[in-house]
């Protein structure tokens, strides 16, 4: 399913926020601890859905597909925590089950759109030496391109797996990825810890899965992205609240 195409990214600018909305955030200047911890990281976790991308990738699959209202509004109840993170990705994919050949459609029809600074700031932790992971509660296939304009290998993705029959048909997604359900990103955090042995790792995204990475032996730092999505209950437990990849960037100099 790769195709030149994708490289065709389209970057666009996030609608910025008012200042007098984030009087009440004391998170969006960084710590000294917090700024060494994220200059000494040898490894960074990217959420991939209003993160790495501007949009939610289940949600424009939807709509693609003729159910994007319906899905969108259990994509908001998955991202603020109020239903377990299963539950809302077998109620959503139920709503309009996408055959390979729509997934295929999709995805040749819409290249990514990645958020404004994210190549510039993985090529900056990549020249540092600092390996880069995508972890998601989206779809590998979908995700794949995504990686491919970063340049990140395929073992580095941790995301779920649509599953298709014969035919192409729809038949579900598969349930033994551990981001197919709630904590599933932490797990994934976890394992990338035990197996590589990194003495630094920090989590960027912005919803309530991304923010469970950060517990022992998972991420030591959570770094709230809202440049896309400003989902308050998320941001006000972040180590550090940025709305710019610049932020990011910047204090790697």
């Amino acid at each position: 399913m790769k195709s030149p195409h994708y490289c065709n990214s389209i970057t666009a600018s996030a609608q910025p926020l008012k200042a007098s909305s984030l009087s009440h955030f004391n998170n969006t200047l960084p710590s000294k601890e917090v700024l060494e911890l994220w200059r000494s990281a040898d490894a960074v976790c990217f959420d991939v859905d209003s993160t790495v991308c501007l949009d939610e990738g289940i949600d424009e699959l939807a709509e693609f597909c003729g159910a994007g209202k319906a899905v969108a509004e259990w994509t908001a109840k998955a991202m603020g925590g109020s239903v377990p993170f299963e539950e809302a990705l077998a109620a959503r994919l139920s709503l309009f089950k996408p055959s390979l050949s729509q997934v295929q459609d999709f995805l040749e029809k819409n290249p990514p759109k990645i958020s404004p600074g994210i190549d510039e700031l993985v090529k900056k932790l990549k020249a540092k030496n600092t390996n880069v992971y995508l972890i998601s509660g989206g779809f590998r296939q979908m995700i794949n391109p995504v990686a491919s304009i970063l340049g990140i290998p395929p073992e580095n993705i941790f995301a779920n797996q649509l599953l298709f029959g014969s035919s192409g048909e729809f038949l579900g997604f598969d349930a033994n990825e551990p981001t197919s359900r709630s904590g599933g990103k932490a797990t994934a955090v976890q394992q990338i810890r035990k197996v590589h042995g990194y003495k630094a790792l920090v989590m960027i995204g912005d919803g309530a899965t991304d923010l469970e990475a950060r517990k022992p032996g998972g991420a030591d730092m959570f770094i709230c992205y809202a440049g896309v999505q400003l989902r308050e209950a998320v941001a006000a437990k972040a180590d550090w609240l940025v709305f710019s990849f610049t932020d990011l960037i910047s204090s790697l100099e």
